[in-house]
């Protein structure tokens, strides 16, 4: 098996203004993201203002 996204990048790199690589990408950005954006939402659900 090979780990590949959703695009094939040599086709897209002359078009897209930006671009990240699979595996590595943006991925780790957007689990903390989704991670903080649950605990932000456990604490407003415990401690209403």
């Amino acid at each position: 098996y090979k780990l590949v996204g959703d695009v094939d990048f040599d086709s897209v790199k002359k078009k897209a203004s930006w671009i990240t690589p699979v595996p590595g990408g943006v991925g780790p950005m957007t689990v903390a993201m989704l991670m903080k954006n649950t605990l932000l939402a456990a604490k407003k659900s415990i401690y209403p203002e």
